[in-house]
């Protein structure tokens, strides 16, 4: 299967150790920055209670679904225990000239 690089924002649109939402062709993703300034990818709706990852907390490699308290590795997609116990899926993410880009099947 294909990917199809999809541009999200500017690199500086996202700050260290944080998420934004990300809305393309009718689903949701998740895009964040880690501490490193490496970006990554995933679902952006908790596999719990669908509710937007981009208004939770982040913290070390961790995103913390603002229902539920649920935490996923954002680097792995990795559910981190109760309530949460489907992985997120992952897509890669890429900068290019000071923009930041998600690879979407």
């Amino acid at each position: 299967m294909s990917q199809n690089w999809v541009e999200v924002c500017g690199a500086d649109e996202i700050d260290e150790e944080d998420v934004i939402r990300f809305d393309h062709d009718g689903r949701t993703y998740a895009v964040y920055r880690s501490p490193d300034g490496e970006f990554f990818a995933t679902d952006g709706l908790c596999t719990h209670e669908k509710i937007h990852l981009a208004d939770g907390l982040v913290m070390d490699d961790i995103i913390e679904c603002p229902k539920h308290n649920g935490r996923f590795n954002y680097k792995t997609g990795e559910a981190m225990g109760a309530p949460v116990c489907v992985n997120l899926k992952i897509y890669s993410a890429k900068m290019e000239a000071g923009t930041v880009f998600i690879a979407i099947p």
